[in-house]
């Protein structure tokens, strides 16, 4: 269970300190005029695993039969809030606390009062309830008496508030004139997690639109309850700070239900990752899934991965042996090994020397977390290791974690509903989302006919060619990225599935309508992608930076077809530093496109990246650098009717040699005008030497920077929409 009942070497130091600041505080309150009777002190212990930094606030248990009550609640807090347990672990004392306080006086209830029956009503009024609209009363305040009972569905009033009263709930005014609702239980209400009811089974479940934008939001609400578990008990820079992370919900069969507005190009290629390991485990000779499992991968080619830094945890939704749903996180890990500090090399022509890869792994079994088993696999690594393992394994607990309040909240989300319920919706979902897909085509086709292309070109003038054949009656259509160029040695290959985010995001980013971005954007779309091109590359080859440029350029190319908007910047201009001891990661803005109605924004992460970037203060005091300058790059976005936006330059200076790293692009090309519009201006990564000599290092380039030295990064603006107005003379 994570500590030995037998010891508890910290008991009489702990319990002295803990009884020494229980009578300061004591004191404290006597000398107010309380009495010491009077005072009631509770103590708290904040604990946490060796070799973790997540602690958790323990309350002293007043149960004096419980051996070590301190520890035993810590272990049942700590897999509840992580889904685990880390066996043979000293448990570790961060610090005390002590509260002491005087309870108030216990409030008396107002007596009873005889039932008098409903008021007169005010009026009435036609209302929205879960049973459809009805005709409701209406009840004024001023009208009621104590013993009135009013039943809902009703409406009650009063000059600076009103109340609705729910079917089948029940309102009494009491003595002192308060409302006591009595909220009926559900209809379908039962004391299990999930129901299997042969009852609700058979009732057919027809969509509702209200019902659909109320589950809408709650699953996108529960993928965001996860993202903020992830942020709070994560440790990284990367993602408690940048929160470069995803999270998700996903069908039984893996499919995508919805996410939170987290980072576009990890969604797509999740639900590939999900769908991979149920065939892996559950293929011939594998184990197979089983309750108390969590898996981890991230190798791009084989297991839906994005890049080999995005390490993605999926863990399992069961009831009765059966599994019910999928609920996932994706994290960019700042290390993960390789060739160079950040796991981002600029110049990796192989898989292997960007980091660590995984295809699949149990990271936890039969709920206990492998830690020996992930360390193995991130350390041992041909071209080295990671070089932030604590960090890594930080993370990978915090992932689980976040997977962990995913479950309990799709559990609550059952409990309350109906499993028939939550399944049927799911799939509602979907399909709306697939509708309006497919509506957009249709739209489209109607007024720029039935085939859309478009080509534009990487930095080392490999193509990217889309041709859009649209069906107008159903509304589906073929995306063929024949003409593309062939896979390069290098690294801005790009997996299958990081076009399928890029092309997922751009149509949600079409549709005219707000859905959840969920497989359904796909449904009407195939896909013709050449083997061994550029987007279908062999699973041996680099892709670090097809994830983080190629994604980009993809989503130019799809909303370039559409004549949707000018190109933003079309990259994320990847910087890392680090040495041997740490390595550090971050995404830097830069100028979004102009459209038709709107001019592009300046210094936003766009399209495929949402990530924040690291706060001066917290760059600075994490990590041995300054920044010597962040601010917008004037004049940068294109002109036009209306303007793309700027980028930004930032300026790093080293306060000790490190090796920095820039994976960037748009520094030869510039990101398109549309419609007349001009082009935005290209990007430039400079070296200024102590001497003042500036180098133009490229858009591609790792190398050793010294403490005096300082690399500016200048990040390509947006591309301008529709011809500029001429100047009057």
């Amino acid at each position: 269970s994570g500590f030995d009942e037998d010891q508890d070497p910290s008991a009489s130091i702990r319990e002295a300190r803990l009884e020494h600041l229980a009578e300061k505080a004591r004191s404290t309150l006597m000398k107010q005029g309380y009495s010491r009777e009077s005072i009631v002190i509770e103590k708290y212990l904040n604990m946490r695993y060796q070799g973790t930094d997540n602690a958790i606030m323990i309350k002293e248990s007043k149960n004096a039969n419980v051996q070590l009550p301190y520890a035993k609640t810590f272990v049942e807090q700590y897999h509840r809030e992580f889904g685990f347990d880390l066996e043979g672990r000293d448990l570790l004392i961060d610090d005390m606390r002590v509260r002491a306080f005087v309870p108030g006086a216990t409030l008396t209830p107002p007596p009873a009062v005889p039932l008098i029956g409903p008021p007169p009503p005010a009026g009435s009024t036609r209302a929205y309830f879960e049973n459809g609209w009805e005709t409701v009363s209406t009840y004024s305040f001023d009208d009621l008496t104590p013993g009135h009972e009013i039943k809902g569905p009703a409406i009650l009033f009063q000059s600076i508030s009103t109340i609705v009263l729910e079917v089948d709930c029940i309102a009494l005014v009491t003595a002192d004139g308060d409302l006591d609702i009595t909220v009926a239980p559900k209809k379908n209400d039962n004391d299990t997690k999930f129901d299997h009811g042969k009852e609700e089974e058979e009732v057919e479940i027809k969509e509702d639109p209200v019902q659909l934008s109320i589950y809408a939001h709650r699953f996108m609400g529960i993928a965001e309850q996860m993202g903020r578990t992830l942020a709070r008990t994560a440790i990284s820079v990367n993602i408690k700070e940048r929160l470069d992370f995803s999270c998700a919900l996903f069908t039984s069969d893996g499919g995508l239900v919805a996410n939170a507005p987290h980072i576009p190009v990890h969604l797509g290629a999740m639900q590939s990752a999900v769908r991979f390991q149920v065939e892996y485990w559950n293929s011939e000779g594998r184990e197979g899934i089983k309750e108390g499992d969590v898996f981890v991968a991230n190798h791009p080619q084989l297991a839906g991965g994005s890049h080999l830094p995005d390490i993605t945890v999926i863990t399992p939704v069961f009831h009765d042996g059966k599994i019910l749903f999928f609920v996932a996180a994706r994290g960019h890990h700042s290390d993960i090994g390789g060739i160079s500090p950040g796991s981002m090399p600029p110049h990796s022509t192989i898989l292997k020397e960007e980091g660590a890869r995984i295809v699949a792994f149990k990271l936890v079994k039969d709920g206990k977390f492998q830690e020996d088993g992930i360390t193995d696999i991130l350390v041992n690594q041909e071209f080295g290791g990671t070089r932030n393992l604590k960090d890594n394994l930080s993370d990978l607990r915090a992932q689980v974690a976040a997977n962990n309040s995913g479950i309990r909240l799709l559990q609550q989300l059952v409990k309350d509903n109906g499993l028939a319920n939550v399944e049927a919706y799911m799939h509602f979902i979907q399909h709306n989302a697939e509708m309006a897909v497919r509506k957009m085509l249709k739209d489209f086709a109607s007024k720029h006919g039935k085939r859309a292309h478009a080509i534009d070109y990487m930095d080392d003038g490999t193509p990217i060619e889309l041709t859009v054949d649209i069906d107008p009656l159903t509304g589906s259509a073929c995306f063929d990225f024949e003409g593309t160029g062939p896979q390069i040695l290098g690294n801005i290959n790009a997996p299958p599935a990081v076009t399928y985010s890029a092309v997922i995001y751009s149509l949600r980013s079409l549709v005219g309508q707000d859905i959840p971005l969920n497989q359904g954007c796909l449904t009407p779309i195939e896909f013709k992608i050449p083997p061994f091109s550029l987007l279908n590359p062999s699973d041996d080859v680099g892709v670090v930076g097809g994830n983080v440029l190629t994604s980009q350029r993809v989503v130019d190319v799809v909303l370039k077809a559409f004549k949707a908007c000018a190109a933003s910047q079309g990259c994320m201009n990847n910087l890392t530093f680090g040495d041997d001891r740490f390595g550090y990661y971050e995404t830097i803005a830069g100028g979004a496109g102009a459209g038709p109605t709107w001019d592009g924004r300046s210094g936003v992460h766009t399209h495929c990246t949402n990530t924040r970037i690291t706060d001066p203060e917290i760059l600075e005091r994490r990590y041995p650098v300054l920044l010597r300058r962040f601010g917008l790059r004037t004049g940068s976005g294109g002109a036009g009717m209306h303007t793309g936006g700027d980028g930004v330059v930032r300026e790093i200076e080293p306060l000790r040699p490190l090796v920095m790293s820039i994976l960037s692009e748009r520094r030869c090309l510039r990101p398109y005008g549309l419609e007349g519009g001009e082009g935005g201006k290209t990007g430039r990564n400079l070296l200024i030497k102590k001497g003042g000599i500036v180098l133009n290092i490229g858009g591609k380039r790792s190398g050793s920077i010294n403490v005096g030295e300082r690399l500016v990064i200048e990040s390509p603006g947006g591309g301008g929409y529709g011809e500029r107005s001429p100047t009057p003379p």
